[in-house]
């Protein structure tokens, strides 16, 4: 297995994701679409999280295919961000069809990011517009990092963000990974330098310092995060509130062009939480929401003697660590940061 040449999700053919943000707002929206519908579905082990259309894509529902994915911030309102995309699509006459009408099928996911420091005091909310921008941007090349839907992003200790990576497997078939990263757990280990995920780094794509050589890990929880809303409590005369429990979240998406089942796409999404339990610790927690969508393009039409869903799943959690790795060490600082970057601690 090798990334593919962007090491990107849009490494697989077809794929594309736009971006769109409000930096004010410390906020934004990212949008996966594809040149054609494409097979879905979804797995959730956060205690919290905060969906739009994901009971469509269980195996048993009549729906088979979507038209685009939505990841993004603003908690609820965030979910918004789906109907600005449906918007676009349908302008272009994409979406399932009944009789005259069209009608996308636009499924999302939201993290919360409304205590980060950003401007939250809207009239109207701006996720309609964002989600129509970051769809109307969809291209195979996108940045990483402080974008989109991980523009106002945060780990326990440091800024969080959106991260993508691939791999091409032996079979020829590629598989990738999309997320935003935004959960209650470090994606480092105590000292804020090595990444929980760089046993699975490759090239250096996320700083190159390798694992963390002490032992005993795991058992140091404090959150910067945390104290950081707990403060915000305080300063509005709301000390018994607990923020920090309910703001966090890891949502990602994994794809492959190898021709899977809806029921095959479900075991892949399930399998690629792997990769969130790798690199964020805890993960899956009561105030997380994670939640990880997985698509098939269905272009490559692997015999069923040498296709491997096993290995499939593997490359899809390993793709989702290291993009998680990547989020973090490309998150840029920006005014009214509550924590700080990667690279301002590691510079």
């Amino acid at each position: 297995m090798q990334p593919g040449p962007r090491n990107l999700i849009t490494d697989i053919a077809g794929l594309k994701v736009g971006n769109a943000a409000d930096p004010a707002l410390k906020s934004g929206t990212t949008v996966l679409t594809a040149d054609a519908p494409f097979t879905a579905s979804v797995h959730v082990m956060g205690g919290g999280p905060g969906t739009r259309e994901t009971d469509l894509l269980a195996p048993d529902k009549s729906v088979a295919q979507v038209d685009a994915l939505v990841l993004s911030g603003g908690s609820a309102f965030g979910l918004d961000a789906c109907g600005g995309v449906m918007q676009v699509l349908r302008d272009q006459g994409r979406g399932f069809r009944v009789g005259p009408a069209i009608i996308p099928l636009v499924p999302g996911a939201i993290i919360f990011d409304l205590l980060n420091g950003g401007d939250k005091g809207w009239t109207d909310t701006p996720y309609p517009a964002l989600g129509q921008a970051a769809c109307r941007a969809a291209s195979t090349s996108f940045d990483l990092g402080s974008e989109g839907a991980g523009t106002g992003a945060l780990t326990a200790r440091m800024k969080g963000g959106l991260g993508s990576a691939s791999l091409v497997l032996d079979s020829g078939i590629t598989v990738g990974a999309l997320v935003v990263a935004n959960p209650m757990g470090a994606v480092t280990t105590p000292g804020d330098r090595h990444f929980w995920a760089a046993p699975f780094e490759i090239d250096g794509e996320f700083g190159g310092l390798g694992p963390d050589p002490a032992s005993g890990l795991g058992r140091q929880l404090d959150s910067l995060k945390t104290r950081a809303f707990l403060s915000q409590a305080t300063a509005n005369n709301q000390p018994d509130d607990q923020p920090g429990e309910r703001a966090n979240t890891t949502i990602a998406i994994v794809g492959t062009d190898a021709a899977l089942t809806k029921a095959e796409c479900q075991r892949l999404a399930i399998a690629a939480h792997d990769g969130i339990g790798r690199a964020t610790l805890p993960a899956h927690a009561p105030g997380d929401g994670d939640l990880v969508f997985s698509l098939s393009t269905g272009a490559k039409a692997v015999a069923s003697e040498t296709r491997s869903l096993d290995t499939i799943c593997h490359a899809a959690a390993l793709c989702l660590s290291r993009a998680i790795g990547r989020a973090i060490y490309h998150a840029r600082p920006a005014p009214g940061d509550l924590l700080p970057c990667w690279s301002d601690l590691n510079g």
